[in-house]
């Protein structure tokens, strides 16, 4: 009897340990009730990424990415914490618990799909050329030798140093801490043109007294999501209902609308 006890027992514990046996895996995944019992959820933003997230002349953080996240807390019954971060290092700050998820035009690329548990994308993006109004410049076959400004650690930074126009051309790549750093050196002529997010470039050039032209060809398409580390099922699950939510009520769009002049967010 004994035997057969010891026997049950360690077949117990195997089972346990194999996938869909046993416990569920899902079991160890707090990230949910963590947020829920600290009473808030952090946060991590690029400060210098207008309109996604930026801080404004009163030094505030806001944002269209901002917005919707208060209105998810909300509706969570949490307090929004945000953090600006090195977007450089961004998935070091996620991974140490640091923040509890990247949300500022982070674009969805197979890296990134691969190391953080990712949202449904919520809106597209272009990467795109800028020149001043003065420039020579206008096509990418114009750039040979040109001094190209990108934000550092950025899908535009990436996607440049694989193109032909880096390979060919001889151009230069000038990274910077963050999109309005470069484009303020771009208005200042340090640089030849910059290569940003269409979201970006076009705020800025709205608000800008200075004349810009936008190069018609582009470094292609992308779409904008949330990052949360790798095993955080529940929380990333909990916000995606939220914002599916949001979408469905009209709350989402309402918040597009404010920014943007109308619903340009792509949430089934």
């Amino acid at each position: 009897m004994k035997k057969t006890f010891v026997i049950l027992l360690i077949c117990f514990v195997l089972l346990s340990l194999v996938p869909g046996c046993g416990l569920p895996l899902d079991s160890e995944d707090d990230s949910l009730q963590k947020v829920l019992d600290a009473g808030k959820f952090v946060l991590g933003l690029d400060v210098g990424f207008p309109p996604m997230g930026y801080t404004d002349e009163q030094g505030n953080i806001v944002g269209f990415d901002i917005d919707v996240a208060r209105e998810v807390c909300k509706r969570m019954g949490v307090e929004l914490v945000t953090k600006g971060i090195d977007w450089d290092t961004k998935e070091d700050v996620l991974n140490d618990g640091t923040i509890d998820c990247i949300w500022n035009g982070l674009s969805v690329t197979p890296a990134r799909a691969k190391s953080m548990n990712l949202s449904d994308p919520y809106m597209k993006n272009e990467l795109i050329f800028v020149v001043l109004g003065s420039s020579d410049a206008k096509s990418i076959s114009d750039l040979t030798g040109k001094k190209i400004g990108v934000q550092s650690g950025s899908t535009a930074k990436e996607t440049l140093e694989k193109s032909d126009l880096y390979k060919y051309r001889s151009v230069s790549v000038l990274a910077y801490e963050d999109n309005l750093t470069l484009l303020e050196s771009l208005k200042n002529g340090e640089i030849d043109c910059a290569l940003v997010d269409s979201v970006v470039a076009y705020r800025y050039i709205f608000s800008s007294e200075a004349q810009f032209f936008v190069l018609s060809d582009s470094l292609g398409e992308e779409e904008y999501a949330i990052g949360f580390r790798k095993n955080d099922k529940k929380l990333r699950d909990k916000v995606q209902e939220i914002i599916s939510d949001m979408k469905a009520d009209g709350t989402l769009g309402n918040i597009s609308k404010s920014w943007f002049g109308s619903d340009i967010t792509i949430v089934k």
